[in-house]
């Protein structure tokens, strides 16, 4: 549950880096500007790094080869982090909404300063094309931005009483913590959606990244911690974990986290549903999607064609936005088929660190087989596949 899913194991020393490693680290050489090396240490509890368990491999998918090595958390390290997680609630909350919003405003600055790097590291590590990668980057600082102004309206408000001189005082208190669980799809993203308003709401987060995109988890965290060290804040108001199922059950299960936020497939949020609803958690989930795309005889063709392909194109296809169904009026059904047909063959696919790429590989090894394995059975159904229909997200 949460990330069985899991590349590169090492019964290694945490402490050891063979020269293989360190060669590949090499090509990447911008990562030490976000403060990563060959090997990491992958969860920040109560203000430091650790990492007591197993080892793993971060994996560019676009070659297979490694980036670099994570170690992830072990139960013990997650049981440290929330007690000191929990602690550092009651001080956040206490401190006054603006100061809040100021400390957000200025994690939206540190990401400014950071913003190439973490988008080519999104990139590097999950696979979408450039543009995405810092797209999604950019989401988290205007999500940082909203906060700032939320923070100034959170003083709740005064209702008066139509039929007497009493009034209703409205007060907004904050949960405690709120967790965050992020797919591979949306490494940092999503967290911005959730974290930033968590944090100028009161609460503190806890976040547990996908287990593919260990490195994005931890330079995220990283400037996240720079920005609560030098304010002379508890480092466990932001804690951050990398791992895989138990530390997701773990998260799920833990009563002191009133609110558990879950992004991913259906299966799995609802078995986080099931675990948060056990202990009458609160849950936010965003899940799986099976979206189609309707054109009507009085369309504009053009318009529509380009949208259908980024639709289906973009994270190469593996959002819950994706187009995966094409509902066309009869009218137009060539039309449009034939323009599709003309956009795809120009379309490039390759290296998504290349300007030009629009469509780079698909996340895993185990997602390309399972492509591999669809194609073939509509094949054996005597289903005649053109080539725009590769961009279908399985």
């Amino acid at each position: 549950m949460l990330g069985k899913y899991r590349r590169g194991y090492e019964p290694v020393s945490p402490h050891y880096c063979s020269p293989i490693r360190r060669m590949s680290f090499a090509k990447y050489e911008i990562l030490k500007e976000i403060g990563l090396g060959p090997r990491n240490l992958g969860c920040y509890v109560n203000g430091v790094w650790k990492g007591n368990g197993p080892v793993v491999s971060s994996v560019n998918p676009a070659n297979n080869q490694t980036i670099a090595d994570v170690l992830e958390a072990s139960t013990q390290d997650y049981e440290e982090g929330m007690q000191a997680c929990f602690a550092a609630a009651k001080i956040w909350m206490q401190i006054p909404a603006p100061k809040r919003g100021e400390i957000v405003r200025q994690i939206g600055d540190a990401l400014k300063v950071k913003l190439l790097q973490l988008g080519r590291l999104v990139s590097l590590e999950m696979g979408k094309i450039l543009a995405e990668g810092i797209g999604e980057v950019q989401e988290i600082i205007d999500m940082c931005d909203f906060a700032v102004g939320l923070s100034r309206q959170l003083n709740g408000s005064i209702i008066p009483s139509e039929r007497s001189n009493h009034v209703m005082l409205e007060m907004w208190n904050p949960l405690g913590i709120v967790g965050v669980i992020t797919a591979f799809n949306f490494p940092c993203a999503v967290l911005g959606w959730n974290a930033c308003i968590a944090l100028v709401c009161g609460n503190c987060v806890v976040w547990k990244g996908a287990p593919t995109t260990s490195l994005v988890t931890i330079a995220m965290t990283k400037l996240v911690a720079g920005v609560l060290e030098k304010n002379n804040l508890p480092g466990a108001i932001f804690t951050s974990f990398c791992g895989g199922a138990e530390i997701g059950q773990a998260i799920a299960k833990d009563t002191r986290i009133p609110l558990v936020s879950f992004t991913g497939s259906s299966k799995v949020g609802l078995m986080v549903q099931q675990a948060v609803n056990e202990r009458y958690g609160k849950c936010l989930l965003e899940l799986s999607g099976n979206n189609a795309i309707i054109v009507m005889d009085d369309a504009d063709i053009r318009l529509a064609v380009r949208s259908v392909l980024f639709a289906a194109v973009s994270t190469a296809g593996q959002r819950c936005t994706t187009c995966r169904r094409l509902l066309l009026h009869e009218s137009i059904y060539q039309r449009v088929l034939d323009q599709l047909l003309d956009v795809y063959k120009q379309l490039k696919i390759g290296d998504p660190l290349e300007k030009c790429t629009l469509l780079g590989p698909l996340h895993t090894r185990a997602s390309r087989e399972k492509f591999e394995k669809r194609i073939e059975i509509i094949k054996s159904q005597a289903w005649k596949i053109p080539y725009w229909w590769f961009s279908y997200r399985v």
